[in-house]
Formats: C-alpha cells, structure tokens, sequence
C-alpha cells in the first residue's frame, strides 16, 4: 500500500503542495505581524493592511500552489484542469485583496478626517472624493477580474475574437448600450474632483429641501427633511442647475417676511425683533437687521435678516423669529395686522377690518 502511494504520479506534486501551503500561511502570519509594525506611524497604510488581512491570507496559499501546480509534469493527469482551477480562484481572491486594499484606504483616510465636528467643510469634501473615488476604483478593479477570469477560458476568447472581427457593428451598439455607465462613470469623478456637492450638503432640488445621504456609484440618495428619500442619478448634478446651501460654508443667512399694515409702528417691532433674535441659541450672533422691504396698496412688507451657524439651525431661528413677531403684533398691536378696508354707502360708514388669511409668508 505504501508503496503504491510512493509510486503514484501525484505523490511528490501532493507533498509540495502539503509543504507550501503550511510555508505561505506561516509567511503570512509573520509578514502580517511586521507589516502591522512597521505602518503603525501611518494610520492609513496601516488601516489598510489590517483590512487586507483575510484576503491575503487567501491569496498566498494560492500563490503557492499555483507555483507546485506549474512546476508538476505537463503528462499528469487532470493538472491542467488542477492549474486552471486555482488560476481562477487565484484571479478571484487577487481581486477581492485589491477591492480590501482600495476600501482600507480609503477607511484610513477617512478616519484621519472625522466629519462630525462643528466646521467639517474639509472633512466632507475628503469624505466625497474617498468614496467616489474608492468605489469607481473598486469597479474598476472587479470589472478587470471578471474580464481576467473570462480569458482563461478558450471558448471566451474565440468570443473576443469573434466580437474583434465585427467590431464596427458590435461598437456602436455596445456604445449606446453603456453610455448611461460611462456617464455616470465620468459625472462621478467630475463630483469627486469638482466637488459641486459633498456628502451632507444641504440641497434644494426639484423643489424639495435635503441633505446629501450617500453618493453612489451611479446615483446620489438625498435624505429629505420629512425623512424621505429622493434619488437622483449623478449625471442631474453635472447637467441641471440646482441650489447648494453649504458650498463653501455651513453659516446661512435666513431671512423672515412679515406684513403689517401701515399704522404699524417700526421702532417697537424692530427692538422686539432684535430681543427674540439675541434671546434664541440659534443665533450665531453675526448680523441682524429689520427692514421695510415693500410696500403695496394694502400692507407694508417687513423683513429680518439672521444668521445661523447650520442649515438646520438657521431654519428654526427663522421660525422662531416669525411666531415671535406674530405673537407680538396680535398683542400688543392687534389693530395693525394686515386688514382689508371694505366702505359701504350710508350715513354709518365704518371700517370694516378683516383679517387676510395670511399675516407672515415663508422667507
């Protein structure tokens, strides 16, 4: 029996592979350990070494049976199905320890620019360029390991040749078929390098308010103030024009309308104004002003100005501001809220005063 196992084609190939495969874990045991020492004054090589732990422990056993697998005798049987087995597997595992080493670094990165602070402007746009970019990469790399993959196999490549030979046709049918990936594929790094918006800007678009959720590869997921979810493909925001409340800075100026009839005393509701701004935490304590900013047959337009240090903060200054001024007007000057004057004939004509539906408008 012993001898017949010595005898066998296959007995020295088994026992290489048997001494490799225990060599290459123990290779990757110790360089891991090194490689962890060495980049830990670099917390992003070093995040994306820990990340690529598990993939390369996958990849060097492989490697070195692929190494016994090339150096058996060609006359063994089954090796060329054995070699273009773990070929495959090791084209798979290559690829998934890029697609770690991409994801790591960019982890690293990101760690190194923590975005929930007061003034992360630097913080999201590192943020948006790391994951549009980490993530077309990614594609690229899996793309390139699926193509890799299908040109082992000699029946893929008399396809490639085929597709070669009537590429004039095959090109411009597979043009059109993928220009919305390549579109999206460029609008990407336009927003990557450009950066027109960043993950948690604050955006107006198709006429609804949102904060930037996440940025995909193909489309970007806006978080709505009511909690719901608009999506838009990445191509909208290189083609269509749109607003961006945090292009540059966080700070907003908000502004608050209120109408009054012309009895309405200025001085009383700008010092009120100027109590409730200075009373609320929202205000930042940048500028504020009231001032007369229109005036129609019936009411006089009244507008405060006020700052915020957020979006969201500058949202509920402005609602505070506007309740505040209505509060004061229908208690202290009731007489002069908007009114429609109606004469009527006859000896007893009087005011007839009404209020409008509306005393203060959305600014």
């Amino acid at each position: 029996m012993i001898k017949e196992i010595l005898a066998h084609p296959w007995f020295g190939t088994w026992v290489a592979a048997l001494i490799a495969v225990p060599l290459s874990l123990l290779a990757h045991r110790i360089g891991g350990l090194v490689l962890r020492r060495i980049t830990r004054p670099a917390p992003t090589i070093h995040t994306m070494v820990v990340n690529c732990n598990a993939a390369a422990r996958i990849v060097l056993p492989l490697v070195a049976l692929n190494v016994v697998w090339q150096g058996a005798p060609d006359d063994l049987r089954f090796i060329g199905n054995v070699r273009h087995l773990t070929g495959l597997l090791l084209i798979a595992s290559t690829t998934w320890l890029a697609v770690k080493a991409i994801s790591g670094f960019a982890d690293g990165v990101l760690a190194q620019n923590p975005s929930d602070i007061a003034d992360n402007l630097q913080a999201r746009r590192v943020l948006t360029q790391t994951r549009v970019l980490a993530r077309t990469a990614a594609t690229v790399v899996l793309v390139a390991g699926g193509a890799m993959m299908l040109m082992t196999f000699p029946g893929a490549r008399q396809v490639g040749a085929s597709l070669l030979a009537s590429a004039g046709v095959i090109g411009i049918v597979a043009g059109l078929a993928a220009k919305p990936v390549f579109s999206n594929l460029i609008a990407g790094l336009q927003i990557a390098l450009a950066q027109p918006i960043r993950i948690d800007d604050v955006l107006v678009v198709e006429g609804e308010w949102g904060r930037v959720e996440e940025i995909t590869g193909t489309f970007v997921v806006m978080k709505i103030w009511d909690e719901r979810r608009l999506i838009l493909p990445l191509t909208y925001f290189i083609e269509k024009p749109f607003q961006n409340w945090t292009r540059h800075s966080s700070q907003l100026l908000g502004a608050v309308f209120v109408y009054a009839d012309y009895g309405m005393p200025l001085a009383p509701l700008r010092e009120e104004a100027e109590r409730i701004v200075k009373a609320a935490p929202e205000w930042d304590g940048r500028f504020f002003n009231l001032r007369v900013t229109d005036a129609t047959e019936r009411t006089m337009q009244i507008r405060v100005l006020c700052t915020a240090a957020t979006s969201g903060l500058a949202f509920d200054l402005r609602c505070s501001v506007r309740e505040g001024l209505i509060d004061f007007m229908q208690r202290e000057y009731p007489q002069f809220l908007p009114k429609m004057r109606i004469e009527t004939d006859g000896p007893q004509e009087r005011e007839q005063p009404r209020a409008m539906p509306g005393v203060a408008s959305i600014g």
